[in-house]
This record gives structure tokens, sequence and C-alpha cells, in this order.
């Protein structure tokens, strides 16, 4: 965990895991998958990617639990296959960035710090080594213990969520 920044009490996580059964390919095909995200992620209460002026664009509406206001991002994210030594590994990378065309919206309260970078490679047998670099600043006047707490135990139940619809998007392909 590394603090960031000083001021703001909040980590930056790295996550390392396995999803057992779930070839990297197939992982990397879920993750990128928007529409298929709204079925199997129960916090998405928006998500869809436009293109404007040239560059593609991810708005996502997430659900807060009450009494707190939902979250939106407005992003850009990329993914690449890269070859390193002989080892094949998937690598999306995602950012916050603001776009005119999405302006913020009543009642929801804009992420404007987010980043994202993922790893996905074959753990040697039928499954995928993950590797997650998180930082988000879900803003607002939530403790910052709690934005971590949250943090810490999201990001492994949403690589449970992930390993299910992996093995449900196989079924469905």
């Amino acid at each position: 965990l590394v603090l960031f920044p000083q001021q703001s009490g909040l980590y930056e996580y790295k996550i390392f895991g396995g999803l057992a059964d779930c070839p990297p390919k197939l992982c990397v095909d879920v993750y990128m998958d928007l529409d298929f995200r709204k079925q199997w992620d129960q916090y998405v209460k928006e998500l869809y990617e436009k293109t404007y002026d040239g560059e593609k664009v991810i708005y996502w509406e997430v659900k807060y639990p009450f009494p707190l206001s939902n979250r939106d991002y407005v992003y850009i994210r990329e993914c690449r296959e890269m070859d390193v030594e002989g080892r094949k590994i998937w690598v999306v990378l995602a950012q916050s960035v603001s776009v005119p065309q999405c302006p913020e919206r009543p009642g929801i309260i804009r992420v404007k710090s987010y980043k994202q970078s993922l790893a996905i490679e074959s753990d040697g047998k039928a499954g995928s080594k993950v590797c997650m670099y998180y930082f988000d600043n879900p803003g607002g006047m939530i403790p910052s213990w709690l934005v971590n707490w949250a943090a810490k135990s999201g990001v492994p139940a949403f690589l449970k969520d992930m390993q299910k619809a992996c093995c449900s998007y196989s079924k469905r392909t």
C-alpha cells in the first residue's frame, strides 16, 4: 500500500490474485466487454463507450449504498497483448479524463482522480495470474478510513464476481 497523496489519507492498491479455470484471454474478454459487465456487476448503474474527438471514452455510473450519492467516472482505457520473453501478458490501462461532452450530473459525484493498471497472464495451468494497481478518490464527505476499507474488501469481491462471470461468459460465446 502506498499513501496517495499524503494529505488525502487514501491509499493506492496493488493486488495480486489468481482466477482458477479462467484462461487469460477469457479474463481480458470479460473485463473489456462493457455490455456483459452490466449483467454481472451489481454496482453498475450506467456504462457505455462513446467516441469524442476521435477518442474512445467510457462513462460509468456506480451505485453507492444509501445514504451516499452515486459516483461516476469518465475515463479512457487501452488493452494490449504483449510478449515478454515468450510469456503472453495482457495489459489494460485506464485513467480518468475530462471531456466537455460528459459534464457532471446533479446528484452524482464525479470521480476526477482514477487510475488503474491491470496485467493478466497464464498461471501455468488452466487459470490466470492477475496483478492490479488501483487508485481512485471518490470525493464527497466519506471518511478516508471507510474508503480504504471498502477498497480493501471490494477488490477481492470483484475478483470473485469476475471469476463467476468468466465461467458464464464461456457458456455464452
